[in-house]
């Protein structure tokens, strides 16, 4: 089984937990919080009643589309769109990952353990959104992998 879905704007990363001195507890950042809501609703518009088995070896797969900026020359925003150049900037690609694949927890699948090939892609476009793929493999397929 494969599914994708998109999510519509700026690719954000997972924000680091802030400590609260009094209570020694982690406090996730509301921009982290509201993204991964985000994301679980995206998924759950597409794939309302589909959960990967418990069991399932995943792929997942990320295409981060980023904004131009708007201080680019013409010549540079065409070398953008064509690939020629690909985003330097942040969010890092790991947080990137890192906040899909958490916000996707119980979602998608009982854990982010169960992904285990990945890929993440940095692009510009103007229109700016994070494509979102994940195929369960087979153990024969991931054999073909090793060799």
């Amino acid at each position: 089984m494969e599914v994708r879905f998109t999510i519509l704007g700026e690719p954000k990363g997972k924000g680091r937990p802030r400590f609260c001195r009094n209570t020694g507890h982690a406090i996730t950042p509301k921009d982290t919080v509201n993204y991964e809501t985000l994301v679980r609703m995206e998924y759950g518009v597409a794939y309302s009643d589909f959960k990967f088995p418990d069991d399932a070896m995943l792929d997942m797969r990320i295409k981060a589309f980023y904004s131009i900026p708007k201080s680019a020359s013409k010549k540079k925003r065409a070398s953008m769109l064509a690939n020629e150049i690909r985003p330097t900037k942040k969010p890092d690609m790991d947080n990137v990952v890192k906040i899909i694949a958490d916000s996707l927890n119980q979602v998608a699948y009982r854990d982010d353990t169960q992904i285990v090939d990945c890929q993440c892609r940095k692009f510009y476009s103007e229109n700016p959104r994070v494509e979102v793929m994940i195929q369960d493999i087979q153990p024969k397929q991931a054999e073909r992998g090793m060799k």
